[in-house]
């Protein structure tokens, strides 16, 4: 069964592979310069937890900044961290930087599982990838769609988390010596487009006939996930500041929440607490709306304040020209203040 499948696999990513911007064509040899480990490495990084389609702008945009690995780890965090504004999830954006800047000082990106594991940011997923489709090595590689597919083609019915020790297992009896890249890719693609979440495309599945799951009727059963929590409400406030077509900006704390990240100065708020309510300085305020965001832990509603100070400066932060917001790199949320902001004069 296990060399028959991963055959099945090959030839079905053979004709079918998505191509995307990041991807070596199937059976192709591997690109041998050091471009071709960076872009695998970086479109892993910007598709965890984020879908092909809202990465691949950014990933044209970062390879045409910065071409190499040497190139990025060059760059500033601010510069990296703008570049990076409504992408989410932003503490992938400073292991970025931390990780090209090790890369670089060793010349290089490892090849193996265990090398790759000790750079900043990256687990054994992202290892795991890098070391099969960049380097050509065999590793068992997991993501969420090789998760589905596995769980169902051998019928794993512990519940998700406590099923990924099983699910990994199985993987690693099916992942071939050679192509294990394509392998892993190919076993991402029928998760994407034929082993879905909800209904299944089990007719045009190449695996249809060794699939337990499906043998048993119930495919999309699998796997089989703990009940979702409900988020809590958080509740904040944000201050739009203006003066001679310039608004105040402000950078947040390294840690925490949107860290590193230039934003509207606010309240304090997080998605643990809510915010102190307390304007950053005296003033006249207007209310001018609220904007609502979700983040993985909470639902946030933003209250949007334009506050007059009775005296300038207003601290810590840089003026910034209002007809280049958008330059700015603020994240998704501020920038929904902004446009609500702007949409009110």
């Amino acid at each position: 069964m296990t060399a028959s499948l991963s055959d099945i696999v090959l030839h079905w990513y053979d004709a079918h592979a998505r191509a995307l911007p990041w991807r070596n064509p199937p059976g192709d040899p591997r690109p041998s310069d050091d471009a071709w480990p960076y872009r695998v490495w970086l479109s892993e990084v910007m598709l965890q937890q984020t879908t092909v389609a809202a990465v691949k702008p950014y990933f044209a945009k970062f390879v045409a900044t910065w071409p190499t690995v040497f190139d990025l780890a060059k760059a500033s965090e601010d510069d990296v961290m703008a570049a990076w504004a409504g992408l989410g999830y932003y503490s992938r954006a400073r292991n970025l930087v931390k990780c090209a800047a090790e890369v670089a000082a060793r010349g290089g990106f490892p090849e193996t599982e265990d090398e790759l594991r000790e750079l900043p940011g990256l687990g054994a997923y992202t290892a795991a990838s890098i070391a099969a489709i960049a380097f050509g090595q065999r590793a068992v590689v997991v993501d969420a769609n090789v998760e589905r597919v596995v769980s169902r083609l051998f019928a794993i019915e512990k519940p998700l988390p406590g099923a990924r020790k099983a699910i990994r297992a199985a993987a690693e009896t099916i992942t071939p010596d050679v192509r294990a890249g394509d392998f892993a890719q190919g076993m991402m693609d029928l998760g994407s487009q034929i082993c879905t979440s909800k209904a299944p495309r089990c007719l045009l599945c190449p695996l249809s006939d060794l699939c337990i799951a499906r043998k048993g009727g119930e495919p999309e059963r699998l796997p089989i996930k703990p009940p979702k929590k409900a988020k809590p409400e958080r509740t904040g406030t944000a201050y739009w500041i203006e003066r001679d077509g310039q608004v105040w900006l402000t950078t947040r704390p390294g840690t925490g929440m949107l860290g590193g990240m230039r934003a509207l100065p606010d309240d304090g708020w997080s998605a643990q607490d809510d915010g102190s309510s307390e304007p950053p300085i005296e003033g006249k305020i207007e209310e001018l709306g609220a904007v609502r965001h979700t983040f993985t832990h909470a639902h946030l509603t933003l209250r949007i304040v334009r506050l007059t100070p009775t005296e300038y400066p207003v601290g810590k932060g840089d003026w910034w020209g209002v007809d280049r917001i958008e330059d700015a790199g603020l994240p998704t949320l501020f920038a929904k203040a902004a446009r609500l902001a702007l949409a009110q004069e």
